[in-house]
């Protein structure tokens, strides 16, 4: 085994070792509060809200999981946007000022549409 067939090996085994009980949990709760509730969003008026949804509890905190994972995935992407850039910069600034590709890419235009030759 490689170095890094071991690193994915450990990395997948310590995902199921954190994963398996999480999930079970989870479907642990969900099972366990099965029962509906109204979420109301209206502070003032408890007998008649201006907006409630009615669902079952183990739903209202999936929802706020799935909400949080997107808004944080969408943060930290446009947070890292300045380091995206640096790095296109910086690897088109690298392939720019590369002889080898200089040289490669002139060579690949001038043979743009030509099949080799026949091997003797």
């Amino acid at each position: 085994m490689t170095g890094k067939t071991r690193e994915v090996t450990a990395k997948r085994i310590m995902s199921w070792l954190v994963g398996a009980p999480v999930a079970v949990l989870l479907i642990c709760f969900a099972v366990a509060n099965r029962h509906w509730i109204t979420v109301s969003f209206d502070p003032v008026s408890k007998d008649n809200p201006w907006l409630a949804i009615s669902m079952p509890a183990f739903l209202l905190l999936f929802a706020g999981i799935f909400i949080g994972l997107i808004v944080g995935g969408v943060v930290t992407w446009l947070r890292q946007g300045k380091w995206r850039k640096q790095a296109r910069l910086a690897q088109a600034h690298d392939h720019a000022a590369s002889p080898v590709a200089t040289a490669a890419a002139s060579h690949a235009d001038v043979n743009v549409g030509r099949l080799p030759g026949p091997a003797n």
